[in-house]
């Protein structure tokens, strides 16, 4: 409890006037904090029901969304949110998405592997949704020093996380399996962009001929 709250609770029985004198407080700086109390009162109100909606979309993730993604996605359902103030929220109710330490080297190169043109030119965001996705890998630790891979494909209009895969390879099947699963949640990948890092996984043959197959542009 402050010691502004303190006298609040008190002043009744003591008055404001000896309470400041003995915690050592400024009257007009009590004042000024009591003034401004309804105002905190209601900022605490809107984080609550703002928290209510973060813990939704975090929830809907699995509870691996960190503040930017679940921003995006507030936004996405039309909800006009600072990023900063979604990360303040988050902190202050102890809403938190998965870290996870790049400490295991996921991007391997594939020398023989086909190059393939840079078509973002480092823009990772769409005006529209289904257009323009991204691919990576990274990995999950376990108890004892094991580990798991995850490889997700998130759509750039909202950063919603529309495939995935986890193995305990790094395999091409590990991505492809992603990059399915993608297809399968938004019905058809045909006409979009699918951006990825230069690992051997995406540079292989098969991973190529899948998307051809699904007419997707890499």
């Amino acid at each position: 409890m402050s010691r502004f709250q303190f006298v609040a609770d008190h002043r009744d029985a003591y008055g404001v006037k000896r309470l400041c004198e003995v915690l050592g407080l400024n009257r007009s700086s009590y004042y000024k904090w009591l003034a401004g109390r309804k105002a905190r009162a209601s900022r605490q109100t809107e984080d609550r029901l703002l928290a209510e909606r973060i813990r939704k979309v975090h929830g809907e993730s699995g509870g691996t969304y960190g503040s930017p993604r679940v921003t995006a996605e507030l936004r996405a359902k039309g909800l006009r949110i600072n990023a900063k103030r979604v990360a303040r929220v988050m902190r202050t109710f102890s809403i938190a998405g998965i870290r996870l330490r790049r400490r295991v080297r996921t991007t391997v190169p594939g020398p023989a592997a086909a190059q393939v043109p840079d078509l973002f030119q480092r823009d990772f965001t769409a005006t529209e949704p289904g257009r323009k996705y991204m691919g990576d890998i990274t990995y999950l630790p376990l108890a004892g020093g094991e580990f798991l891979y995850l490889a997700t494909v998130l759509d750039c209009f909202s950063r919603k996380v529309v495939g995935w895969s986890i193995a305990d390879h790094m395999r091409t099947g590990l991505v492809a399996d992603a990059l399915q699963m993608a297809a399968s949640t938004r019905g058809s990948l045909d006409g979009a962009v699918f951006h990825s890092d230069h690992g051997a996984q995406y540079g292989s043959r098969a991973f190529a001929d899948l998307c051809d197959q699904l007419g997707v542009t890499r």
